[in-house]
């Protein structure tokens, strides 16, 4: 929530700002009643795949060659982005009694929407399994509706819980700084009343109109204005709207434990973060070298690696320039370090250990074809329909949720859900249950080599869930050297194919993610619900692999 803590904030004879109480001699924000409203957990995400920028230039032979960029996989966009997020954000959920309790509204901005004049938050909410009565809504079309995005958030949290999603997927032009620099990847947070473990204590803005990015509809790459002139914009508003977030929080640069400045324009950046007047040492730690500048999501991603390496009753400060300059003064709570504990138990990642893996092994002619720059000839077969509305809309709940059913008399677990129970032919006696975040074992897997795909080799499984289910799925963003039976695996929500206009999304395996990345040794997990055999097409019992021939994008 914005709180001004001062009408007028004094200074006393040191000449630091004063409390609330216009009591000199008291540290920051000291003596204000406590208030528990703001960011209450957050996740990111990080896609698998790392493009070496020493690719890019030893095909066009110039540019800079050291470290890589952060790239969404073929069957990634903005939307799949911000769901990943939005689950990890939502980790704790059945985590127990004290976890944070489901959102009210959920907010989603992106630059890269996957429709326009269609919802993108739907699909998110429907992904998520967020309740009928939660508020879904797009902020699209520049990097500082991000920013919006979570002040919205943060300022409804003392009434509403809200989930605030940013994702961005860049790509530029060959041989641009943009595709060389930028990088792909999301965040959320949850904001809310009780259990915040960082308030939004002031804040700062500076508005001017001016011509520095751009893209008009129907164009794919962004323009870009003559750097000194955008310089030259954007740090005196920078400084403007850091001074007003000080001023209005009550507090001087010597106070701020975590200072994080973000934008596009890298030239600004510089300036600005060098011109704070902060202490030595806070500024945040650039992750551009090691995945690009995430552009909307920057400034997101520096403030939930600030809040996994922060204290309680630090000040952390984010500076965000896009068309003009956003300044958020946050004070963490006592409950940071619960929250971050309860988030390792849980195997939620934090975004040092996601900087620092990934695979590094992309080649920059299939960053290309996957970004549509490089047009590799089709398969000779029909293209695929576009998904019916009628249909996806009857199987909502297994599409986008991955909800099964169990049977409330021998619970025994369907997947697809049924009606009819396989084992005991009960009728219409079923349960929904999510599995998207529910862990499975590679109970068998095939690696095929001629099936056509912008990754090759296709990698189909069938995975035992834990707790009881079997079900036949393709397999993403893995190694098929490094698979075995019995890995652990992970759902994610994917994009299966795009056909006249519609995304048809669904639901593949990865390897298990963990709090320090992948995990690649096997390990048993819980015996399996029952489970007959599988037949020739696939087709299994105690989680029926779908309909004969492949129901692998959830119709």
């Amino acid at each position: 929530m914005s709180a001004n803590l001062a009408e007028s904030p004094g200074e006393g004879v040191s000449g630091r700002a004063t409390n609330v109480e216009g009591k000199p001699g008291q540290g920051p924000l000291e003596g204000r009643a406590a208030v528990s409203a703001g960011i209450v957990t957050w996740g990111t995400y990080l896609p698998y795949w790392r493009l070496q920028r020493a690719a890019i230039a030893q095909v066009l032979g110039a540019g800079p060659a050291k470290g890589a960029r952060a790239v969404a996989s073929y069957d990634e966009d903005t939307t799949t982005l911000g769901v990943e997020a939005g689950r990890r954000a939502m980790a704790l959920s059945a985590a127990g009694p004290q976890a944070p309790h489901a959102p009210q509204d959920l907010f989603f901005s992106t630059p890269a929407p996957g429709y326009l004049d269609k919802t993108s938050a739907t699909t998110l909410h429907a992904a998520l399994g967020l309740d009928r009565d939660c508020g879904a809504y797009d902020f699209c079309g520049s990097s500082r509706s991000a920013v919006g995005t979570l002040l919205m958030a943060l300022q409804a949290a003392p009434v509403r819980r809200s989930l605030s999603v940013i994702a961005d997927l860049r790509t530029g032009l060959a041989g641009g700084a943009e595709e060389r620099e930028a990088g792909d990847g999301a965040v959320a947070f949850l904001c809310g009343a009780n259990g915040a473990v960082a308030e939004l204590v002031g804040r700062g803005a500076s508005s001017d109109e001016f011509l520095d990015r751009w893209r008009v509809p129907g164009e794919m790459d962004s323009h870009v204005w003559e750097e000194r002139f955008g310089e030259e914009m954007y740090v005196p508003l920078a400084r403007e709207a850091f001074a007003d977030a000080l001023k209005d929080a009550g507090v001087t640069e010597s106070d701020v434990d975590h200072a994080i400045v973000a934008g596009l324009h890298a030239r600004a950046v510089k300036p600005v973060s060098a011109g704070l007047g902060v202490p030595a040492g806070v500024m945040a730690p650039d992750l551009t070298g090691a995945v690009g500048n995430l552009g909307a999501a920057q400034a997101g991603l520096a403030l939930a690696d600030a809040l996994e390496r922060a204290q309680p009753g630090q000040i952390i400060v984010v500076l965000s320039l896009a068309d003009g300059a956003d300044a958020l003064v946050l004070r963490t709570t006592d409950a940071l370090p619960a929250a971050l504990a309860a988030r390792q138990a849980v195997g939620v990642p934090t975004v040092a250990a996601q900087a620092a893996s990934g695979r590094a092994d992309l080649s920059y002619a299939a960053f290309l074809a996957w970004r549509g720059q490089l047009h590799r000839e089709p398969p000779r077969r029909p293209d695929p329909e576009r998904p019916g509305a009628p249909i996806v809309h009857r199987s909502e709940g297994w599409k986008y949720a991955f909800a099964a059913s169990r049977c409330l008399v021998c619970g025994f677990r369907h997947m697809p859900p049924s009606r009819v129970c396989l084992e005991c032919h009960s009728i219409d006696q079923m349960q929904p249950e999510r599995l998207a975040d529910v862990r499975g074992t590679v109970a068998t897997f095939t690696v095929d080599h001629l099936a056509y795909s912008l990754s090759p080799p296709v990698v189909g499984v069938i995975v035992d869930f834990d707790g009881g289910g079997r079900y036949r799925c393709e397999m993403t963003d893995v190694s098929a050297a490094e698979l075995a039976i019995g890995s652990r695996i992970e759902m994610t929500f994917r994009r299966i194919y795009t056909a006249q206009g519609v995304h048809n999304y669904f639901w593949k395996a990865r390897p298990l993610q963990s709090a320090a990345g992948p995990e690649t040794e096997t390990e048993p997990g819980p015996e399996p619900g029952p489970a007959p055999a599988v037949d020739a097409v696939g087709a299994v019992g105690a989680g029926k692999a779908g309909k004969r021939g492949g129901a692998d994008d959830g119709k």
